[in-house]
């Protein structure tokens, strides 16, 4: 599967470059909408994303600060591409905010978690047990949508260049018992399959580890071909909330985070043999 480019990553793209442009020209956000006449805060909602530049924003601002011809075109066609819709965008009332925008075009993708096997590598039937769990009122469509856009995601991983996956779990992760024996076991076996994939390495976090710098729960590094261009993003979830941070020295904790839950965790070899007894000590 050939990788399309995200528009997600497309419009935040653009909102980095609009801020660039604005800098270069020493003005503030309320200079260029005065000058404009727009709302004050119509330009700052457009570089935080909180906006979405039409295409006839794009022009006006364009020619306010004077950009070249190649400039024009360059952001004329990143304002084409973050307009077109990613498959996810049928999913949008199940999927979490932009985070599988981002996901996307990742070409690193670095993740901690304490209570669920990862979305990437989970089966249908984990799947399944997980989103009835949580959703218990939910309705049997939804489940199925739910379902089908959490299955769409694991494409990625069957892509051309697929991303470096690197995952440390929690021993809790693999040794609760969701959806009963047989889902588990088939979830434990699809994770010792996963290990021997080139472009994944699973470590398990082990109870005897003790404390460790990620008590506070579960966040995935993304990172990107070019980081002038694309900056790397930490995401943040629970049930009930999600967050994207893009600040440096966010970035850099917690890419110092998960370099000690590494090196707390078990090995990848040992990993997969771990894993590998788990499954086989599942009840039947």
């Amino acid at each position: 599967m050939a990788q399309v480019p995200s528009p997600t990553i497309r419009a935040r793209r653009l909102r980095r470059e609009l801020r660039r442009l604005r800098d270069r020209t020493g003005r503030t956000a309320e200079e260029v909408a005065k000058v404009l006449g727009w709302h004050r805060t119509k330009v700052i909602r457009f570089e935080l994303g909180h906006s979405r530049v039409m295409p006839k924003d794009l022009p006006p601002l364009l020619d306010l600060y004077e950009v070249s011809e190649q400039e024009r075109e360059s952001l004329t066609g990143l304002l084409r591409q973050a307009r077109q819709k990613g498959w996810w965008s049928a999913y949008g009332d199940v999927l979490p905010d932009d985070y599988v925008g981002f996901e996307a075009e990742a070409t690193s993708i670095s993740t901690f978690e304490s209570l669920y096997v990862p979305g990437l590598l989970q089966t249908e039937e984990y799947v399944r047990a997980i989103v009835r769990a949580g959703r218990s009122t939910a309705d049997q469509d939804e489940i199925d949508r739910v379902v089908a856009a959490r299955l769409a995601r694991k494409a990625l991983l069957s892509r051309d260049v697929p991303p470096a996956l690197w995952v440390v779990l929690d021993e809790a992760a693999v040794r609760r018992m969701v959806g009963g024996p047989r889902v588990m076991r088939g979830q434990l076996t699809r994770l010792v399959e996963a290990c021997e994939l080139p472009t994944v390495e699973i470590q398990v976090l082990p109870f005897a580890a003790g404390a460790h710098a990620a008590m506070g729960g579960a966040f995935t590094l993304l990172s990107y071909d070019d980081p002038s261009l694309d900056p790397p993003v930490i995401y943040l979830s629970n049930d009930n909330s999600t967050l994207l941070l893009e600040e440096d020295r966010q970035v850099t904790r917690y890419r110092l985070m998960f370099d000690h839950l590494r090196a707390k965790a078990i090995d990848p070899d040992r990993s997969a043999d771990l894993l590998a007894r788990i499954a086989t000590e599942v009840p039947d």
